[in-house]
């Protein structure tokens, strides 16, 4: 397969607003790369019109570019894996269709790659122009994250990314499902830079980041990348003994006393409850790692490419 110097992959989801002004913007980015960039769009099964709008502009824009169409939506992080399956340069790079993130970052990706001094490249926030209600989700969820699966992370989170092309196959390889690309990124080590950025506002549609969308990304991040709900388990499990001790030694003084006119109900009753209610937890964080083993033994794709067409300089095709 022929390379170019430079892979831009950018997920599509309910984006019909900003196509035209995404693909403009992809070409002030090849022109500040000298042609060398090439653009592989995926279409993760977005319900409007963004595969059609892309079908049109593309062909016209003299771009080098790939668009690919998944058959159904199967998330960002899927998408973004298909896309840097598909890309054939030897710098990568992931940009929202939101155009969210300034131009300027990639630039200075593929800058920070050139230079060879580091395998992968961080995007990290230093300031966004969200509403306020989406600044203070965004800052709890990234807390919660960083106590609980990857202190390393950064404070601001992780949205866009760069990588060489020997860190963009090792992070092809860790196929597993219900897993994390932010966290399989921050996994695999390598050389890492950071590079600032201020998030510039949302100019069309509403983001799909939705408080049910961060609690399933927390819930699959915790469970792929941390052992803490084990840990918890554990020492909740040791609480319990103990207060059953201290609980049994009151009972028996009781007992001795007189103070207890039915023999056994109190500590019967709280035992009953107390470790119903320790064994119903613990069944539930056992469920979640063995659905996860269950699922990657089922070995389904992330990702299924329903299409793909190049159009372009380096030629066109299906």
């Amino acid at each position: 397969m022929d390379t170019v110097k430079y892979s831009l992959v950018v997920p599509v989801y309910r984006n019909e607003g900003s196509i035209a002004e995404l693909v403009a913007a992809l070409g002030r980015l090849s022109r500040a790369l000298d042609g060398a960039l090439e653009a592989v769009l995926v279409v993760d099964g977005s319900p409007d019109r963004s595969h059609d709008l892309l079908r049109e502009l593309l062909p016209v824009s003299g771009l080098d570019t790939q668009l690919l169409l998944l058959s159904r939506n199967f998330g960002s992080f899927a998408a973004i894996r298909a896309g840097l399956a598909a890309a054939r340069g030897e710098h990568f790079a992931v940009m929202a269709a939101d155009l969210q993130e300034p131009e300027s970052l990639i630039v200075e990706f593929f800058r920070v790659l050139d230079a060879g001094t580091a395998d992968v490249v961080l995007g990290v926030r230093t300031g966004r122009a969200d509403p306020l209600g989406s600044r203070l989700a965004s800052r709890l969820f990234w807390g919660a994250y960083r106590r609980m699966v990857q202190p390393e992370v950064p404070p601001g989170g992780v949205d866009v990314f760069g990588c060489n092309r020997a860190f963009r196959n090792q992070l092809l390889a860790l196929d597993e499902a219900h897993s994390s690309l932010v966290g399989q990124v921050i996994w695999l080590g390598f050389r890492r830079a950071h590079v600032p950025y201020e998030r510039l506002p949302r100019r069309h549609g509403r983001s799909a980041w939705s408080l049910g969308r961060r609690l399933r990304y927390l819930s699959d991040s915790l469970f792929s990348f941390s052992d803490l709900p084990i840990r918890a388990l554990t020492w909740a499990g040791v609480m319990g003994l103990l207060l059953s001790f201290a609980l049994g030694i009151v009972v028996l003084v009781a007992k001795l006393t007189g103070h207890i006119e039915i023999p056994g109900y109190a500590a019967t009753v709280l035992s009953i409850l107390f470790f119903a209610s320790l064994n119903s937890f613990g069944l539930g964080i056992i469920g979640g790692y063995t659905w996860r083993a269950y699922d990657n033994v089922k070995r389904r794709p992330l990702a299924i490419v329903m299409s793909s067409e190049r159009f372009g300089p380096s030629g066109a095709g299906s």
